[in-house]
């Protein structure tokens, strides 16, 4: 019952008893700290609720019954995209699709960034990854890798105005856009070509178009469903690798999922249907859309990912966070000096680590210590704790700005410190402490795109899905900057109004 009504309080940050509360037992910061880590043991156990529980399926494992969980870009074209409507579609998503069903399986797809696909697989998000991964012997010694299900080669992309790539071997001294963790960006390296990182082929095309890097290296079907769909004559197909690329299905070694999945690609190739699904992707002409038809096709699913993604990220992150912050702030100023170490150590890790690797350490790092968290509290957890490591800050300054004499002056009137803090202190710092919350709301709002990262549907990753089949960055990045400008925009008038109602209630 004690530990409940802890909780309760903690999250009550509107009404001024949690800071009371807080405050009063101060003096006792070992037990309240203890307390505080118990409770947000059962915050993360509650968030961590509804994790698939890993079990297996009869013959197939995998890591929740029934389903085979599939990791995948969602951006890269014509493999695994979003059509018009925004489902996933793609030659590799048709092809797992149908090797679930051979397995007599529902397919699951996870969308995840390419360079964090990976560490996603052994981080157990996914059962299987199909995004046209290449077989390397290095990936064969760490995952189990199905016979191939296509093959292609690699080609060199350069400037159209570039003849001085004929060979693999002219990419020495060039600069390549690739993929850290592709094939291709070994083949351009081992080719002695500086490597420049991008997140995929969208980038590493549109950098070259730029005249920004000189060459990238990609798959032959990638590039010529490029050509094809964006008839950019800005960008040419100068040469091919010597080496034939056999894409397959990556699975966690010795998952047992491997044999079943290569007999389900061995009946596919049987009955022709890989062949069919060959030829509805790369043997028919794509027809490119308008700059106005794909902002119209896609306004209103950015903006439903703002409704649904971006803004409860957002407004939940920043409450939670300012419950942090108060009690950071609160220890900070303690005399305890456990209360005040703890504090400034959170505030130095907080501040000397960026927001990017606290989201990818809390995603990717703890499910190796079996903590296994969903992505939108993943993403919750990372933004209230960043929050709450500024915020302090700017709590602690705007309480210590007002001069000792308010505290005096409650002393003398008989206030204890509880009383002061509640009913002097903090009406009167909360004033001073608007303008930098604001600010730091603000921030939040922008910063909130970096979960598109870690599998979050919000406005960025929307806006993502949307360019990669077509090529229109100009049009959607710019209608995704408008929108986070608007709610800026929202939250700026009502930081004013709210400055202006404070300042009525001071003496002039």
């Amino acid at each position: 019952m004690r530990l409940g009504a802890y909780v309760a309080s903690s999250l009550v940050i509107a009404h001024v008893g949690p800071v009371g509360w807080l405050t009063d037992r101060m003096q006792r910061v070992p037990t309240i700290v203890l307390r505080m880590l118990m409770v947000v043991g059962i915050v993360v156990g509650l968030l961590t609720m509804g994790q698939p529980t890993v079990g297996a399926a009869p013959q197939v494992p995998t890591g929740q019954p029934g389903v085979l969980r599939v990791g995948t870009e969602g951006t890269y074209s014509p493999f695994t995209y979003h059509d018009d409507n925004g489902t996933l579609t793609g030659y590799d998503v048709d092809i797992i699709t149908a090797v679930a069903k051979k397995l007599n399986l529902r397919v699951e797809f996870v969308e995840t960034p390419f360079d964090s696909i990976f560490p996603a697989l052994e981080a157990n998000r996914f059962d299987i990854v199909a995004n046209q991964i290449s077989y390397t012997d290095v990936r064969a010694a760490k995952y189990d890798l199905s016979q191939s299900y296509v093959q292609s080669r690699g080609v060199i992309v350069t400037r159209s105005d570039d003849d001085s790539v004929h060979n693999v071997n002219d990419l020495k001294g060039k600069t390549a856009a690739q993929s850290l963790t592709s094939n291709w960006a070994d083949v351009a390296r081992d080719a002695g070509a500086q490597v420049e990182s991008v997140e995929g082929f969208n980038q590493a095309i549109t950098l070259l178009a730029d005249n920004r890097v000189q060459t990238t290296v990609n798959d032959e079907l990638t590039v010529k469903n490029y050509l094809a769909s964006s008839g950019n004559k800005n960008v040419k197909v100068a040469a091919q690798t010597p080496d034939v690329s056999n894409q397959v299905f990556a699975m966690r070694k010795n998952s047992g999922l491997l044999p079943a999945v290569n007999q389900a690609v061995s009946e596919l190739r049987a009955d022709g249907t890989l062949a069919a699904t060959y030829d509805k992707y790369f043997n028919a002409k794509p027809i490119a859309p308008s700059t106005w038809d794909v902002v119209g096709r896609n306004l209103l699913p950015m903006l439903g990912a703002t409704l649904k993604g971006t803004i409860p990220l957002t407004a939940i992150s920043f409450v939670v966070g300012l419950v942090i912050a108060l009690v950071i702030a609160l220890m900070r100023m303690s005399a305890n000096p456990v209360a005040s170490r703890f504090a400034r150590l959170y505030i130095s890790i907080i501040r000397g680590t960026p927001l990017l690797v606290q989201l990818f350490f809390i995603f990717f790092a703890l499910p190796e210590l079996g903590i296994v968290v969903n992505p939108f509290p993943s993403a919750v957890v990372a933004f209230s704790l960043n929050v709450g490591g500024y915020a302090a800050e700017i709590i602690r300054s705007a309480i210590q700005s007002l001069p000792k004499g308010q505290w005096e002056a409650a002393s003398t009137i008989g206030m204890d410190y509880r009383t002061t803090l509640r009913r002097v202190i903090l009406p009167q710092a909360s004033r001073t402490a608007v303008p930098g919350l604001s600010n730091t709301l603000i921030s939040l709002v922008k910063d909130t795109s970096l979960a598109s990262g870690i599998q979050v549907a919000e406005l960025f990753r929307k806006s993502q899905e949307a360019a990669a089949p077509t090529f229109q960055f100009l049009a959607l990045y710019g209608v995704a900057a408008v929108i986070y400008w608007v709610i800026c925009l929202v939250l700026s008038f009502a930081q004013d109004r709210l400055e202006t109602r404070l300042n009525r209630f001071v003496a002039r």
